[in-house]
């Protein structure tokens, strides 16, 4: 729930880099809100569907955004975001982007989030 609520708190920092946990905990909790939002519509009153768009209204800047983050700890511009309207072929790349690894070094969006850097190779 930390992630969500760190992403929210960056609503709309598009620069930096967010880690897969981040990333992922933020689609999780995104899914799972929807989900309860969709019950609730439905015990409740079917009138009341607005509050399903004003939801996916308010996350998707913060959506955007992470994904963007997420692209910059892969090493890649944000730019990649707009190869979803290429259809299936886009969301299967940026599927890949997403769940790759992260830089482990800084790079030039920042400094690794985890604050781990490579181990230093020596010469023997």
């Amino acid at each position: 729930m930390n992630y969500y609520l760190q992403v929210l708190k960056k609503y709309a920092v598009f620069s930096g880099r967010a880690t897969r946990s981040e990333y992922w905990y933020f689609i999780l909790f995104n899914i799972l809100i929807s989900i309860g939002i969709s019950i609730f519509i439905t015990v409740v009153s079917e009138s009341l569907e607005f509050v399903s768009s004003l939801y996916a209204l308010a996350v998707v800047i913060p959506s955007i955004a992470v994904a963007a983050r997420r692209l910059h700890d892969t090493g890649r511009s944000a730019w990649w975001l707009l190869i979803a309207f290429v259809p299936l072929i886009g969301a299967i790349v940026l599927l890949i982007f997403f769940v790759g690894k992260s830089e482990e070094d800084s790079n030039k969006y920042g400094s690794n989030p985890k604050g781990v850097s490579a181990p230093e190779m020596s010469s023997v």
